[in-house]
């Protein structure tokens, strides 16, 4: 186990999260193997060295047969806003745009059954077809993007539902989202939100899900992006939406690339 990863004793819940997440990682094993990008969209396998297993900590690799490329630090985080928000009783349902093969929002289902928490539902929203090329004529920052020509990042909805399955978690509580986010998240305007992942990567789909879901995201709720530091476009389109609607609450770093707030006010 890399160092940085400190599973918890304190209770047979605590454990049962923190053996999901190594899980979700493909990090319970005594080997791992990780996916290298190459030039022209493929990838190779290979076996992780003992001393880069701390990579999958921060989500610095593309996991081979884990459930996420978020990492250690990013799922914790998603964990404690989870248990912040039903500790406080914010009103709403949780939304991942952008899932791969669902790591997080498994994380998701299983907090909240863990909790017993009915009524509340995890959004799945994604293609379940890779990404999209860029539209460079509406949104011009993403006319460079190669996202799209990357097999990897293509899981079908029904390798998403097999992987729920496989953890016990593909019930009444999963809602399945699929298609592009300009035409999927649009159909949403009437459901509240208690916490929005995004990971769409692009300028398109980040700026799209911000203006379709924050809006409707409740106060106290939680806005997490997955690919701030690593995708300047991302970026861009965070600071974007938030300088045209005046949000103001502050961003907090998780770890090289995850960020987060709290919404505030509306």
């Amino acid at each position: 186990m890399p160092d940085g990863i400190h599973p918890s004793s304190a209770g047979t819940g605590d454990a049962y999260i923190d053996l999901l997440k190594l899980s979700l990682l493909d990090l319970l094993g005594p080997t791992t193997t990780r996916a290298v990008p190459k030039r022209r969209g493929d990838v190779r396998i290979e076996t992780v060295p003992e001393g880069e297993r701390g990579a999958r900590l921060t989500g610095s690799d593309w996991p081979a047969n884990g459930m996420t490329m978020i990492g250690w630090e990013r799922l914790t985080n998603l964990q404690r806003c989870i248990e912040d928000i039903l500790a406080r009783e914010v009103v709403g349902d949780m939304i991942e745009t952008g899932v791969w093969r669902g790591g997080a929002t498994i994380l998701m289902r299983a907090l909240l059954k863990m909790h017993g928490v009915e009524g509340r539902k995890v959004w799945v929203a994604d293609s379940f077809a890779g990404l999209p090329p860029p539209d460079a004529s509406r949104y011009p920052v993403d006319a460079r993007d190669r996202h799209h020509t990357f097999k990897y990042l293509v899981v079908t909805e029904d390798e998403v539902k097999r992987n729920f399955e496989r953890y016990g978690l593909l019930d009444e509580g999963v809602r399945f989202l699929p298609g592009w986010f300009r035409d999927t998240l649009p159909t949403l305007n009437e459901q509240r939100w208690s916490l929005i992942r995004l990971d769409g990567d692009m300028y398109e789909s980040t700026l799209v899900a911000l203006e379709n879901l924050y809006p409707r995201l409740s106060v106290g709720g939680y806005v997490l992006v997955d690919d701030y530091g690593a995708v300047p476009s991302c970026k861009q389109a965070v600071h974007d939406f938030r300088d045209a609607h005046a949000v103001r609450e502050e961003i907090q770093s998780v770890d090289w690339t995850g960020v987060y707030w709290r919404k505030e006010n509306d």
